[in-house]
């Protein structure tokens, strides 16, 4: 029912659209010429035949409000680029009024776009209110079950209610007891799947989410022969929190469905916004601090003889090398191959305005650079020489997956006080451990609030010298 009067609400669009376009262009609706007609037709039965094809009308419960109207979006464009196609295959784009067909794809796609919007944030309230529920029924041990229903807990708008687990671990005796155990989180946990599956029937139930490991592909068989002769949703969650640090994508390789087991589940579009602040944010830098640039290079130049800037090799994104610049905050020195002496208190390699540089991070900001050629973010984990890479890459666990994402010149280590050397493998592990949290929870306003916290709070540290 929902589903047939969303697609009468898009094809009335489309016709309030064209109407409304002819409307702005002619200032009259009187004489309505029949190429118009026919596009706004033709139109309608596009939408009516194109729009479930791109999953428009799916059920989005759960699902991120970006991706829907994305999708939407993307559909819409696909109508109005066959209505194009259309009039140059019948030749008739010398009939048609070019700002009307702007104006009508612009007016009936922003009506299209902005209903499925307003009755999605609609329904977020709604079930946020305890209405338009669907019932789920949860299979797996209680460890990761936790972890689903607290999920649920703080995601009401999804409108899920959980109303029992079944536990699939079994006792000391390695025998399965029947009938009701404890409770989780307040729902009734039974041990017996002919209990459980009686519950669901009872109940009607909606959904059923095996909660399994990968290993347990009897068990889930097993749930689908025994509701296959029943109307109920089942869900297949993978366990995999021992497989990976990252929360795990599944995508499409050659026609099989694949998990990403390594790598973060953004996608490139959800990082968009990073993109284009990193790129804006730099060049902005770059001019308002010029005048920085041009007295520390002076300074430089003027204390110590040597290069302005240093440059080193660093680890980019998934890898890749690329060349971090600095200014110069040392006497020029040399090294034997393959070894780097990190600068320590009191250092005499370090000049003194390398020492206040240092101490205020302003030997840093020549990496605006890095990131406006995108070898670098603006913020993200710290790339380390590569040496120390070598060093710590099998002494602390999940090193290396920092470099899934592009480093950058400030991070949640470094906001939190874990910034300059690292002496002992304790202090890189703790680091490390930031570093992964801000991947694992990254979010473009996470990144907002490390440069706020950085402008205020992060340019001069303790630890750096």
């Amino acid at each position: 029912m929902f589903r047939n009067t969303a697609r009468c609400l898009d094809a009335l669009f489309v016709i309030a659209g064209g109407l409304l376009a002819h409307w702005m262009r002619f200032s009259t609706l009187a004489a309505l010429p029949d190429t118009e007609r026919l596009l706004i037709a033709f139109n309608c039965v596009l939408v009516l035949l194109m729009f479930p094809g791109f999953g428009v009308y799916e059920t989005w419960r759960g699902k991120a409000l970006s991706a829907m109207l994305a999708r939407v979006g993307a559909a819409w464009l696909a109508v109005a680029a066959a209505a194009l196609l259309l009039a140059f295959t019948l030749h008739r784009m010398d009939a048609v009024s070019r700002l009307w067909f702007a104006y009508s794809t612009l007016i009936s796609g922003t009506l299209i776009v902005a209903t499925k919007c307003a009755v999605h944030v609609a329904l977020r309230s709604v079930r946020r209110r305890g209405l338009n529920l669907r019932t789920v029924a949860i299979v797996g041990a209680p460890g990761f079950a936790r972890t689903l229903l607290a999920h649920l807990q703080h995601a009401p708008q999804a409108g899920f209610k959980p109303v029992c687990v079944l536990d699939t671990s079994v006792d000391s005796s390695g025998e399965r007891v029947a009938g009701y155990g404890a409770r989780l989180n307040r729902l009734p946990v039974l041990t017996d799947p002919d209990a459980f599956a009686a519950k669901v029937r009872d109940e009607r139930v909606n959904e059923v989410w095996l909660a399994l490991p990968l290993s347990e592909e009897r068990t889930i068989y097993r749930f689908q022969r025994m509701f296959r002769h029943d109307f109920v949703n089942l869900r297949f969650i993978p366990d995999v929190r021992s497989l990976s640090l990252f929360d795990h994508s599944l995508v499409d390789v050659v026609g099989l469905p694949t998990l990403n087991l390594s790598t973060p589940s953004l996608s490139p579009p959800q990082m968009w916004p990073k993109l284009m602040f990193d790129r804006l944010f730099a060049a902005a830098a770059l001019i308002a601090l010029a005048p920085v640039f041009v007295a520390l290079a002076a300074g430089i130049k003027l204390t110590s003889p040597g290069p302005v800037f240093f440059r080193q090799i660093r680890k980019g994104v998934d890898g890749a090398p690329f060349s971090i610049y600095k200014f110069r905050s040392m006497t020029v020195h040399h090294e034997a191959h393959g070894q780097l002496t990190q600068a320590s208190r009191n250092d005499a390699r370090v000049t003194k305005l390398g020492a206040f540089m240092r101490r205020t991070s302003l030997d840093e900001l020549p990496q605006f650079l890095n990131v406006l050629l995108g070898q670098m973010s603006v913020v993200g984990p710290r790339p380390h020489a590569l040496e120390h890479d070598d060093l710590y890459k099998d002494q602390v666990y999940g090193y290396m997956h920092r470099y899934r994402i592009k480093p950058g010149i400030t991070g949640w280590a470094q906001v939190n006080g874990y910034r300059g050397a690292t002496a002992k493998v304790e202090k890189m592990e703790t680091r490390v451990k930031f570093d992964l949290f801000y991947i694992h929870n990254w979010s473009f306003w996470f990144d907002m609030k490390i440069v706020f916290v950085t402008i205020f709070k992060g340019f001069v540290g303790r630890n750096a010298f």
